[in-house]
């Protein structure tokens, strides 16, 4: 589900959580200060203005949303609106360095102090950030954030399980947290510094989770029951409070929701005049006086407003890209970058159906789907076939996997292996289960307003409709997807992944272990396989690069045979953006940082 893409504070969580992108990785520029890293291959201007001299403040920047956020909770929220918008609201302990890919401090002044045995990390935190409202930032708002986190009646199980292996977290003092692990974890250092901190005293007013640890929260079924109370009371009070009302210590805040936030048209967020780090784009802070979010459902309408000026930044179709913009007059106004990233759309099926429980037709299906047809025809070139959820610039990549051969033998073959066929005449394979003659038929879903999708889902559906399967497509509003996808509602779905590009490790067990094949979790296609499971636990505990490579080549073997899902292809994200910005830059294998461009003032337009 791209619940990605990849902002100081959220850049961290997206490069560490896979992100579901309500309008595909392709749709939309990463809006924050520091977007979901992505892997760059260069065509265009890397800086449209003259810099000279020092960035100047004012000015708004503007950038699309095709739908309005899942929510501004930033714990709760999982889809890739809610990241961009929240990425200028909320900070980690640390971040990606775009020029070095290491990791650099934040809201902690330095990277932590491990313990050789990798179960204790120290950070020390800056005595200087605050709030949004002014109140200081200390290390009990790291505490409650890690107990919001691992209270397992708060609905965020897509980030709960990265910190599984979080056995307690003590304030040590005033800016000091230390974080005791029950096992290790080689992507802990990426993990706990990605950690976005939530205002204890605006998020808890009650003081709810006050003597509550997270070592009792992790023993749920142990917990006193009075603290179970007040522990449930808090996750109630979290999951449908803080829906629209959302507060960090970033440079940008929602000040008014109720005028700030208007569903289907516009999110605004404004400049803290109080910002902590004022003038620093390392540490957080941006040029703009105001964020805009339009929210526009219709990739042709966004692109009509980008060239009416009503759009700063936009992430081109590929029809757009290659025969709308292509010429002189555009280039003039706007500059244009192309970059393949950590991303990839996918054709989901459903196993707690019972017509796709069976990998021969699960596979059978996959050899119906003519991906360098979709390439050509539905991208225009604009992506990359895929086999498998690694991103090819990644060293635990398996190269040997041969494409996915598109053939119709092999489907009709493995079908009826499965025992499908067409007993009545009526050109509709069908077989019997559970003692009832059932034929092959299916819907696939995909979200409204991404004409990508509905190409890519009316295209393989008529080549189902051609070999004996009675399917059909259908684009359903984003949030009516979110709910059936979260509540296993659905046959199959056409839907993409942004995850960590070339910066970050992949960890695929916030997809692909059967403990997330739940409601809500990110398991969505209810994908069960015990040696996968065994793998994916092994991974997460070796430190070893060369034997976490050997795992992760056997892991994609295995969804190479299962097929889960029939991997479509890595797109290639092409954004433009207005020529008025000065300190736009391009970072080879992550993109662009928003809260590095400026406005000279003789360009200011608002």
């Amino acid at each position: 589900m791209s619940r990605s893409t990849p902002r100081p504070s959220r850049a961290a969580l997206a490069a560490v959580f896979l992100v579901l992108g309500c309008g595909g990785p392709q749709d939309e520029a990463t809006g924050g200060p520091a977007p979901a890293p992505t892997t760059a291959e260069t065509s265009g201007t890397a800086t449209p203005v003259e810099d000279e001299g020092p960035p100047e403040r004012g000015d708004w920047l503007v950038l699309h949303l095709l739908s309005d956020p899942e929510n501004l909770n930033p714990i709760t929220s999982s889809d890739s609106a809610a990241s961009q918008v929240l990425g200028w609201m909320f900070q980690s302990l640390l971040e990606i360095d775009y020029e070095t890919l290491e990791q650099r401090p934040v809201l902690a002044r330095r990277l932590p102090d491990v313990s050789e045995d990798h179960l204790t990390y120290s950070f020390a935190l800056r005595d200087d950030v605050t709030f949004a409202d002014g109140t200081p930032m200390t290390a009990e708002d790291v505490v409650f954030t890690a107990k919001v986190i691992r209270n397992p009646k708060v609905a965020a199980p897509h980030i709960r399980n990265y910190f599984d292996s979080v056995r307690e977290v003590v304030a040590v003092d005033p800016h000091t947290v230390r974080f005791d692990l029950r096992e290790p974890y080689f992507r802990n250092q990426w993990t706990l510094g990605s950690l976005n901190v939530l205002p204890r005293h605006y998020y808890d007013p009650d003081d709810l989770l006050a003597g509550i640890g997270v070592a009792e929260l992790n023993d749920w079924d142990a917990l006193d029951p009075e603290k179970k109370q007040r522990a449930e009371r808090f996750a109630k009070q979290f999951n449908q409070g803080f829906q629209r009302r959302p507060m960090g210590s970033g440079a940008y805040v929602l000040a008014d929701p109720k005028r700030d936030f208007v569903t289907g048209q516009q999110i605004v967020l404004r400049h803290r005049d109080n910002y902590w780090a004022p003038d620093e784009p390392d540490l957080g802070d941006g040029w703009f006086d105001r964020i805009v979010f339009r929210i526009i459902n219709d990739r042709e309408a966004a692109f009509v407003a980008l060239k009416a000026g009503d759009l700063d930044v936009y992430g081109l179709s590929p029809i757009q890209t290659v025969r709308q913009t292509d010429n002189e007059r555009f280039r003039e106004r706007f500059g244009k970058q192309s970059e393949i990233r950590g991303a990839y759309t996918y054709l989901g099926w459903n196993q707690k159906r019972k017509l796709f429980q069976d990998a021969r037709v699960r596979r059978a299906l996959s050899h119906l789907v003519d991906k360098r047809n979709l390439v050509d025809k539905v991208m225009l070139g604009l992506a990359e076939p895929v086999e498998g959820p690694i991103f090819n610039k990644r060293p635990e990549y398996r190269e040997e996997l041969e494409p996915w051969e598109y053939s119709p033998a092999k489907a009709k073959a493995l079908l009826a292996e499965a025992g499908w066929e067409d007993t009545d005449g009526d050109g509709i394979l069908d077989k019997e289960i559970d003692g009832e003659r059932v034929p092959l038929r299916f819907e696939v879903i995909s979200n409204a307003g991404n004409d990508e999708r509905k190409k890519v889902g009316l295209a393989v559906i008529d080549s189902f409709k051609r070999h004996g399967i009675d399917a059909s497509f259908r684009s359903v509003d984003w949030s009516i997807l979110l709910d059936k996808v979260s509540h296993f509602d659905y046959d199959a779905i056409v839907l993409g992944w942004t995850s960590g590009g070339a910066a970050i490790p992949p960890d695929g067990y916030q997809i692909w272990h059967s403990s997330q094949a739940v409601e809500d979790g990110s398991n969505h296609v209810g994908f069960e396989n015990e040696e996968v499971d065994g793998i994916l636990e092994a991974y997460r505990v070796e430190f070893d690069p060369e034997e976490r490579n050997r795992l992760y080549n056997r892991f994609q073997e295995i969804l190479y045979a299962e097929q889960p899902y029939t991997f479509l292809y890595a797109p290639s994200a092409v954004t433009a953006w207005d020529r008025r910005f000065a300190g736009v830059r391009w970072y080879p294998g992550v993109g662009t940082r928003f809260n590095e461009w400026w406005v000279p003032k003789t360009r200011q337009k608002h």
